[in-house]
């Protein structure tokens, strides 16, 4: 079993933004199991949290650009890129402005930002999801395509052919995550002369300079043109190199510009959540194809997991016993709806119910042909979770459970008489101030019969 990691310490960096121009703060921090790569803006009000979710991506112009409820992350490809890298699964960042710096252009500062950290493992499995059958996406107006196969490790090769003679045909693999510290991380970010004139008429690129991106220069550049690059890089003077690169940047490796982009498609695919075991192969990547193809993914992924169906030793004693659930739960038959708990931990709960015809609600719904009412279905599985938020507390019998949030409920098939359900409740965030946001499952023969997204609030007895 590979458990999930995060971060030991926290650490912080400072630098200036690509595109904002504006100096910024960075800082790693510890995050639970489950977390995933989480950013906050502590220069908001409430320090709003966005998750590093392929569904809240909304343009990539230069960059992968999230948006959630009007809070934006500008370019956030390189910095996820490290942690994949790393090989860490969890982790806070947070920023006192909308883009991380730029550093080199590449996510070199970052991996040794994350190994000064320490890296430390935690009490968690971590979940793969595992490539059976080729899994593709094209976008058709640049011929770029993403091809994902099956493979025992998650490897990536990227090809990138840009119609210049200054870059030519150029492509990139990496084998193993293990390979990406020495032979991705500091592969910097590069632009080709015509895109810069278009990014410096338009205001962007104001955290520019020589030292953070690679230039190739695809054209002539006109006395204007050289003027203009002197006033925006600070500099006395430019030149361009015998091998097309602007000014007096060295490359790290003659394809350097593919090991960049294989670098963004590690970054980009982080957004899918869940850690891949396949192999990549990126034809023409840019963060377009690569964050579509990544919601495409998001997509099977979940669809595959929701259907389904956990396995548990069901004759094993239980974690809880009903009167273990009665000293904690404050209902009484015929309203306790649970009778088992199996299993338990910071952010899950799994509980059984067995369905007899002996149920009072059998009486009045239906009863010529009995069928467990939904509502009640829907509460069992909050007291389910009810179980998980009061085990946060030392003293669970003085408090009460209250719902307060129910989305997204679905109910899949009728659940009858003989019938075993099981509960399945993970947290979708940290419990915080007695609140509990919880994804709940509910299977029976083999199949999720319903499911819900459930918010509910522990509160103190009078």
């Amino acid at each position: 079993m590979v458990k999930q990691k995060t971060i030991q310490n926290e650490i912080s960096l400072t630098g200036v933004g690509l595109h904002t121009g504006k100096e910024v703060k960075m800082t790693f921090k510890p995050a639970p199991v489950n977390n995933g790569y989480t950013f906050v803006r502590v220069d908001l009000e409430g320090s709003p949290v966005i998750e590093a979710d392929a569904n809240y991506v909304v343009n990539t112009q230069r960059g992968t650009n999230l948006e959630k409820l009007g809070v934006k992350i500008q370019t956030s490809e390189h910095v996820l890129a490290a942690f994949v890298g790393c090989d860490v699964d969890n982790v806070i960042i947070e920023l006192n402005e909308s883009e991380p710096p730029i550093m080199d252009g590449s996510s070199k500062f970052f991996v040794e930002a994350i190994e000064k950290a320490g890296i430390v493992e935690q009490d968690a499995e971590r979940k793969y999801y595992v490539v059976k059958e080729v899994i593709s996406f094209t976008d058709e107006s640049t011929g770029s395509e993403i091809l994902l196969m099956p493979s025992d490790d998650y490897q990536v090769t990227a090809m990138v052919d840009f119609g210049t003679k200054v870059v030519g045909t150029q492509n990139a693999t990496m084998k193993n995550i293990s390979e990406f510290k020495t032979e991705i991380a500091d592969a910097r970010t590069f632009s080709f002369l015509h895109e810069l004139e278009t990014l410096l008429d338009n205001g962007l690129i104001k955290g520019g300079d020589l030292n953070n991106a690679i230039v190739y220069v695809d054209k002539e550049i006109s006395p204007k043109t050289m003027e203009n690059l002197k006033v925006a890089f600070g500099k006395e003077q430019i030149s361009v190199k015998p091998n097309g690169i602007l000014d007096n940047l060295t490359l790290h490796y003659p394809n350097e510009a593919a090991r960049h982009k294989l670098l963004d498609v590690v970054g980009d695919l982080a957004l899918v959540g869940t850690r891949i075991k396949g192999k990549v192969i990126a034809n023409k990547p840019g963060h377009f194809v690569n964050t579509q193809f990544a919601k495409k993914l998001s997509k099977i992924i979940k669809l595959e997991q929701r259907n389904q169906v956990p396995v548990y030793d069901l004759h094993k004693e239980p974690l809880m016993d009903i009167h273990k659930i009665m000293s904690m739960l404050p209902h009484r038959p015929p309203f306790l709806l649970v009778d088992k708990i199996l299993e338990m931990s910071d952010s899950h709960v799994v509980g059984l119910k067995n369905v007899t015809m002996n149920e009072d609600f059998f009486v009045g719904h239906f009863p010529g042909a009995p069928v467990m009412p939904g509502v009640l279905i829907v509460e069992a599985m909050a007291q389910t979770g009810g179980i998980l938020i009061l085990s946060s507390v030392p003293d669970p019998e003085n408090y009460l459970t209250y719902f307060m949030k129910i989305d997204n409920v679905k109910f899949k098939y009728k659940v009858l008489p003989g019938d075993t359900l099981v509960f399945k409740c993970d947290l979708i965030s940290p419990i915080r101030r007695g609140i509990c946001h919880m994804q709940a499952n509910a299977y029976a023969n083999g199949k999720l019969v319903a499911e819900a997204e459930l918010m509910a609030q522990i509160v103190k007895k009078n």
